[in-house]
């Protein structure tokens, strides 16, 4: 065994049929985990769920919505009675809404609170509630590992997205409170670290960083002049970190931010 090596243990993750959620959830299954796969809609983890499943792993899709606790209590009762544990919670929900961006005829005086506070919601409360139903689990076990999913946009502002940085902003805050609280309060084998992703191409950015020919828009030309690799990420090199941070590979690791992102939160543009 190695100290990545996941065999025995049992992993959530929220947004389990997205784009960066089913890559991370794919490597947790590769390094031995059981997987539970959350998303709103049943046929769509039931789809990633049966891919893992088809490659020898134990993988179960449930449907749950994270701004949900009803739905989330019923999800972390579904782990306890099959397994009987949890030892990783990665919270991969989240995103923004087209009525969130300021840019084109959407001034920031247009933006309406309604669409601010729904992006909000989405990352901040998207993150928090899935803990407070999954970690008990943990605390009573006196160990495990969650990994939250932070954005460039919370390091270095991004035009148009404010809900969106602002959100994710918070989650960093709200990894780093954690990491202390649990460690403190619980001990020492409790751990929260987050991974902030650079920019990666999925279903709800596609168009906003490609053309339909595959070339990238201005708005990507942009971001890859100021990505010092020069290319947008692969879902899988996310896979490297998350099993870390979910590993006792960073046993003695809490409360840190690490970007994934191709030195763009290094670069200064000169």
């Amino acid at each position: 065994m190695t100290p990545f090596d996941l065999r025995g243990r049992v992993a959530v993750v929220t947004g389990g049929a997205g784009t960066l959620g089913s890559a991370m959830a794919g490597g947790l299954a590769r390094a031995g985990a059981a997987v539970v796969l959350l998303s709103r809609r049943q046929s769509a983890v039931d789809e990633t769920a049966a891919r893992l499943r088809d490659e020898g792993h134990d993988a179960l899709g449930v449907a749950a919505d994270v701004l949900d606790p009803a739905a989330l209590a019923a999800a972390a009762d579904t782990v306890e009675q099959r397994w009987g544990r949890l030892d990783v919670l990665l919270t991969a929900a989240g995103g923004n809404r087209p009525d969130a961006v300021v840019h084109g005829d959407r001034d920031l005086f247009g933006l309406t609170p309604e669409a601010f506070r729904k992006v909000v919601e989405l990352n901040l409360d998207g993150t928090l509630l899935p803990i407070q139903a999954f970690v008990p689990a943990m605390v009573r076990a006196g160990s495990g590992s969650i990994v939250t999913i932070s954005s460039m946009a919370a390091q270095k502002p991004l035009t148009r997205v404010i809900g969106y940085g602002a959100a994710k902003a918070a989650v960093d805050n709200l990894t780093q409170w954690l990491a202390v609280h649990l460690a403190q309060t619980y001990g020492a084998g409790l751990r929260v670290n987050a991974i902030a992703p650079g920019f990666f191409v999925g279903e709800q950015n596609r168009a906003l960083l490609l053309e339909p020919d595959g070339t990238p828009t201005a708005r990507g030309e942009t971001i890859l002049a100021h990505t010092p690799m020069g290319r947008f990420g692969d879902p899988d090199d996310l896979i490297g970190t998350a099993l870390w941070l979910a590993s006792d590979a960073s046993r003695f690791v809490t409360g840190v931010v690490v970007p994934v992102d191709g030195g763009y939160a290094a670069f200064g543009g000169v």
